[in-house]
């Protein structure tokens, strides 16, 4: 009996693959995908093979396309994250993704193939990283990287199911946030006078800004003369948000401007005009270690306050004007959050004399 056309165009039975001996190695099936392009799949015995077209057949009648076979999961990354990542987000982020990419996938899973990876290679993966000392956030954050990056390989075809939405992610405890008191926060303001940077940490108390929004702030984005500034850039529509700027922050920004303006003269061919508020003596982005580092952790020391993360001067801001009676919806604005609820979620539990506040009203009401 002669063949069928299918099976004759390879897309019917598997077929042996030999070594040079002669000898049997795996099998192999081949089948014509929804884009009529002809794919194939393979295994190590004739009924894992048979198996695996039956599922990649039936795969392709409903839309879907394996493209991931022979594709190890390092070469896939490496692929995603210049085609897909690079250009989609800030260059920072871009950096990050690769260096754990480099430092922590590649050499534990890098050789797994992209089809072959599996929910329990993940799982294990992420359990050898924090028995290996890896903290939960970054593990965590690990798994936000594969997640996007497998996410993607469902978008191109590559994979037919995301392996990581199957896996459970460490969990990250709320940290608790530490704040300076306004005694604190003049000690360091007083400490930060005249101090190169003296402005980025004026704007970080006053304005509540990230250290994101701070480190990309450019001067197109500040309009002195009117007092205000625009945070752009971010994340989310809500963040981006019009910020009414202090006096003291109004100054800062002025005397700021004057020294920037010194070091470019001094700078001369050097310099790299970015239009960044906030740069390093040639005009570069600021590196946030290099700032926590030799600038941030200094002058906390030299103003006698504990060890905080820079993060923590917007939480400074915020506890300040919630101590102070500002109304939750204007920080909220202030801050950029998404909703009222975020702020009061975030701050309620470091004023613990709201609670007097509340109880000494409903006393004067009905007293």
């Amino acid at each position: 009996m002669g063949k069928s056309k299918s099976r004759a165009n390879g897309d019917g039975d598997v077929f042996p693959r030999k070594n040079k001996a002669g000898k049997i190695t795996s099998y192999r099936g081949a089948y014509v995908g929804p884009d009529d392009k002809r794919r194939y799949v393979s295994g190590k015995t004739k009924e894992e093979a048979r198996r695996n077209l039956r599922r990649a057949r039936g795969d392709a009648e409903r839309g879907l396309v394996s493209d991931g076979g022979n594709v190890a999961l390092s070469e896939y990354l490496k692929r995603w994250l210049n085609e897909s990542v690079r250009g989609s987000v800030k260059p920072i982020t871009h950096q990050s993704y690769e260096m754990l990419v480099d430092k922590h996938v590649v050499p534990a899973l890098g050789n797994v193939r992209l089809s072959k990876l599996t929910p329990a290679h993940l799982q294990g993966f992420y359990r050898s990283k924090l028995d290996a000392g890896l903290s939960r956030r970054t593990v965590q954050y690990l798994h936000v990287v594969l997640h996007r990056a497998l996410k993607q390989a469902l978008r191109w075809t590559l994979v037919t199911r995301n392996v990581a939405e199957a896996v459970d992610p460490p969990r990250v405890p709320k940290k608790e946030i530490t704040p300076l008191s306004i005694k604190q926060a003049s000690a360091f303001l007083e400490a930060a006078r005249d101090d190169r940077l003296e402005a980025l940490y004026v704007l970080a108390i006053h304005t509540g800004m990230r250290q994101g929004e701070l480190l990309n702030l450019r001067w197109d984005d500040v309009d002195l003369d009117a007092g205000v500034l625009r945070v752009r850039g971010t994340k989310t529509a809500r963040s981006r948000r019009t910020v009414t700027l202090s006096e003291t922050a109004l100054e800062a920004l002025r005397s700021h401007r004057e020294r920037q303006l010194s070091e470019i003269d001094r700078a001369g061919i050097l310099w790299r005009e970015n239009g960044l508020v906030f740069a390093t003596g040639i005009g570069t982005l600021l590196n946030r270690q290099n700032l926590t580092q030799r600038s941030f952790r200094p002058l906390l020391a030299k103003a006698g306050l504990p060890r905080i993360r820079f993060h923590d001067l917007r939480h400074t801001c915020a506890t300040i004007l919630l101590s102070k009676g500002v109304h939750a919806k204007f920080v909220q604005e202030l801050l950029g959050h998404a909703t009222i609820a975020i702020t009061l979620d975030t701050y309620s539990h470091v004023l613990p004399g709201m609670g007097r506040q509340v109880s000494q009203a409903m006393q004067d009401v009905l007293d």
